[in-house]
């Protein structure tokens, strides 16, 4: 027989740190395009992992002297290789009881990426149903599975790691039964997010709210463009793989140089605000079950100009 307990425990000796089940009725409210249900709509039951970000990955990032490790071993390596694998066992455990699995990694944008149809990409195949691909939102998903809460920065935290992991997604046909959400207080808008983060895209005053399965939630407003520029490091005089003209001529365009080092075309300045200072304060209030014998920062921190 087919349990929640089983599934959690198949996934987790296959790799996933974290495992939380929800109803789809938790997404009842959510706009059309990303909606999950409209993905499968004879699904029941969601299953979302959380894959850990080790704190070693950010350890060359913090003293700004090596930057390989987090986009390749982090981003990469569990958005390509590690999240699809456990994906693969638990869907075959699902489907060899008579049940069907979609594993949904967290492995790029698709087209109709925010939840926002793009008429220029695709279109809905009847009036009723949203275009493809429906864009999930991963942390609302791991939200609705009881996993942790989404804070202030829109990072997911979880009690167990705060903001340092990745999530996957699975659907099933399958009745399980549905974890409580998190009924804790991880974040308590201390700011340090928006304080640390280079490039100001955490405003202070402008919030998104949204209701999810009956809960009032509230996160930053992120400026996306200026995120990105600061994520992937987007000054000239400190980055030096921002694309110059001569790359340009030799055909080297946007992120493609960093691409071509590291694979992952981010983390140069390293989540300095939504994951490292968020991290710290969580640490520094003892809030997390993952403990380190020493603490994560021990000099000043170096700046992104």
């Amino acid at each position: 027989m087919l349990t929640s307990a089983k599934i959690k425990k198949l996934a987790k000796s296959c790799g996933a740190d974290l495992v939380g089940i929800g109803s789809m009725d938790r997404f009842e409210g959510a706009p059309k395009q990303m909606d999950l249900r409209n993905l499968f709509p004879d699904a029941k039951s969601i299953i979302a992992m959380g894959f850990r970000h080790f704190r070693g990955l950010f350890r060359g990032i913090e003293e700004g002297t090596f930057w390989t490790a987090y986009p390749a071993m982090g981003y990469a390596g569990i958005n390509y290789i590690y999240q699809p694998l456990v994906l693969w066992n638990v869907a075959k455990m699902i489907e060899d009881e008579g049940y069907e699995a979609i594993g949904l990694p967290n492995n790029g944008l698709r087209p109709n990426a925010y939840g926002k149809w793009n008429p220029r990409v695709s279109n809905p195949v009847s009036p009723e149903k949203p275009a493809p691909d429906v864009c999930w939102h991963m942390r609302i998903a791991a939200f609705c599975a009881g996993l942790g809460e989404i804070g202030y920065s829109k990072m997911f935290l979880s009690p167990e790691f705060g903001p340092r992991q990745r999530i996957a997604v699975m659907l099933t046909d399958a009745p399980l039964k549905p974890d409580p959400l998190f009924s804790g207080k991880l974040c308590d808008k201390c700011m340090n997010c928006v304080n640390e983060c280079t490039v100001q895209a955490l405003p202070r005053d402008k919030v998104v709210k949204v209701t999810i399965a009956g809960r009032k939630i509230e996160w930053a407003d992120i400026d996306i463009a200026k995120c990105a520029k600061g994520f992937c490091g987007g000054s000239p005089q400190a980055n030096p793989f921002i694309v110059t003209e001569d790359d340009k001529k030799r055909g080297v365009w946007g992120n493609r140089k960093m691409e071509m080092m590291y694979w992952y075309s981010c983390a140069l300045e390293g989540a300095s605000g939504c994951i490292r200072a968020c991290m710290i304060h969580l640490e520094e209030q003892g809030k997390l079950k993952n403990k380190f014998k020493n603490p994560f920062r021990k000099r000043k921190p170096w700046v992104l100009t």
